[in-house]
């Protein structure tokens, strides 16, 4: 999901701390890296990698690929990466910048603790070490700056309608689960009652049924609700920031951490075949008070906005500024 930049803000790491962001391009790898970087205040360059077999199949074990064209030099002063196939590339960067280019992941790298300098995981993740950030939930571009900026400026075609108003966030299937027909009848159930008093503003995923697309479509056609068709500008910063309620499905980790820093309750239908690895998130998100089980009504109490990016951030750059100064230490010696 690409947004537009607002004013870098006031960097917690040194004036032209070069970064480099390591994914292989998976828009879900993409969003945290880049939230991170903003909360940094730094201007990161993207550098997707796309290694060629065997050192795909071995990813995150073995080598990177000797023939990556998104690993040369110069080397980055701080490399942030995220994803399986990132691993091997995050640590040659370390290897050949010689220790100097400081490395963080992001979520668990299935290697250890010594894969990067600092390393992201969410509290449900077993991972634990010195080097070793544990938040509820992780970093991600829906910053306060952003959603100020999009209620300065709302996309008029959702400005226009009536509130109250809900933000609808669909996934689909992914390869850890299908929504099925039950799945989607319920869904449309619940949405047909929050329809009756809420302008209902929609968007669905590449990943999102096409049955289950036609039939929200209709929905919003018949409720008098926005439905993203995919044309014109992409209405989901300004769907967040203009909603008094949002629901999510459970199968994007991301989308329901981006929609608790909206600050309103964010409504979570859960599929049948729920990732067994995000149930532990959503139970924490919802004993912090922003998250309630999607029932076709919204909740009253309107929650804080609930994002730990800049406490993720902040912890990078103490790790960042302590590495800085030890190879400082070390040259004059």
């Amino acid at each position: 999901m690409a947004f537009p930049s607002p004013p870098a803000p006031a960097g917690l790491l040194p004036a032209g701390t070069t970064t480099w962001l390591i994914t292989d391009g998976k828009a879900g790898d993409l969003a945290p890296c880049r939230g991170l970087a903003e909360a940094l205040g730094v201007m990161a360059e993207e550098r997707v990698v796309a290694p060629r077999p065997p050192f795909s199949w071995i990813a995150p074990r073995g080598p990177a690929d000797p023939r990556e064209p998104a690993l040369l030099p110069p080397w980055p002063d701080l490399a942030i990466a995220t994803g399986r196939r990132a691993v091997p590339a995050l640590r040659a960067v370390k290897h050949r910048s010689g220790g100097r280019s400081f490395t963080v992941f992001l979520r668990d790298p299935r290697i250890g603790t010594r894969a990067a300098d600092l390393i992201w995981v969410p509290a449900h993740d077993r991972l634990r070490g010195a080097n070793v950030v544990v938040t509820v939930m992780g970093p991600h571009p829906i910053s306060p700056a952003r959603l100020a900026a999009a209620r300065a400026g709302p996309d008029p075609r959702l400005a226009a309608l009536p509130q109250p108003r809900a933000a609808v966030l669909i996934g689909g299937d992914s390869r850890h689960g299908r929504f099925s027909d039950e799945d989607a009848a319920r869904l449309l159930a619940g949405l047909e009652r929050l329809a009756e008093g809420t302008s209902l503003m929609i968007t669905a995923s590449r990943r999102t049924p096409d049955a289950l697309r036609a039939a929200l479509a209709d929905l919003a056609r018949r409720r008098g609700g926005f439905f993203w068709d995919g044309s014109g500008e992409n209405p989901y910063l300004s769907m967040l920031a203009l909603a008094d309620a949002i629901v999510a499905t459970a199968d994007s980790a991301n989308m329901v951490t981006e929609a608790c820093a909206a600050g309103v309750p964010v409504l979570l239908f859960e599929p049948k075949n729920l990732y067994a690895r995000h149930r532990p998130l959503f139970e924490a998100l919802k004993s912090h008070g922003p998250v309630h089980a999607f029932d076709g009504r919204v909740e009253a109490l309107r929650p804080k906005p609930l994002d730990m990016t800049l406490a993720i951030a902040q912890a990078v750059a103490n790790a960042y500024i302590g590495h800085r100064d030890a190879l400082a230490r070390h040259r004059v010696r």
